[in-house]
């Protein structure tokens, strides 16, 4: 049985070190187009920063929402206003994929498959967990690599600091030029 030591399901979330600059550069960029807007100004960079705020904001909210509960009968991936059940005894096959240093292992059933990346806090045991449940004839060799030794991920992380860093010349230009 898949559980913490109070009983209760493992949980599984993405990483904060990611989320924590993701947020800020939604606030940051949300507070640019307020400030365009109260400047008076309109056309191509209201236009670009309001596009902008689609994914930004999209993969902020997608992000917060993303858990993953892993109990004794399978695993359960809640995500923004959706959520998909794997009982491990349907499981088919457990792969897994690396490119470069990014990971991804997908469990699947007949009719539903998940995909689970190193953006999850504490990747290694989310493996390693989900592993120890599934039928041992689904796992791939792959999967089993990956649970040996997964690797680690900072560069969506370090760009996303840039791209705050970025934000936050942008908006001080912005408020000392006067647009």
């Amino acid at each position: 049985m898949t559980l913490n030591t109070l009983g209760t399901p493992l949980q599984f979330r993405i990483r904060r070190a990611f989320l924590l600059p993701l947020g800020l550069l939604l606030a940051l960029t949300l507070l640019l187009l307020l400030v365009c807007l109260l400047q008076g100004q309109t056309g191509g960079k209201v236009v670009i920063l309001g596009l902008m705020l689609l994914p930004i904001g999209g993969l902020f909210v997608e992000s917060m929402a993303r858990r993953t509960e892993i109990e004794a009968g399978g695993v359960t991936v809640h995500k923004f206003m959706r959520r998909r059940h794997l009982p491990f005894a349907e499981l088919t096959a457990v792969e897994a994929t690396l490119v470069r240093k990014r990971a991804f292992l997908s469990l699947s059933t007949l009719d539903h498959f998940v995909i689970f990346s190193n953006a999850y806090e504490d990747f290694p045991q989310l493996v390693r967990s989900l592993l120890a449940q599934a039928p041992d004839e689904t796992i791939s060799a792959d999967a089993r690599t990956l649970a040996t030794n997964p690797p680690t991920k900072s560069t969506d992380i370090v760009s996303c600091w840039v791209a705050v860093g970025l934000m936050v010349l942008i908006l001080l230009v912005q408020l000392f030029s006067g647009g």
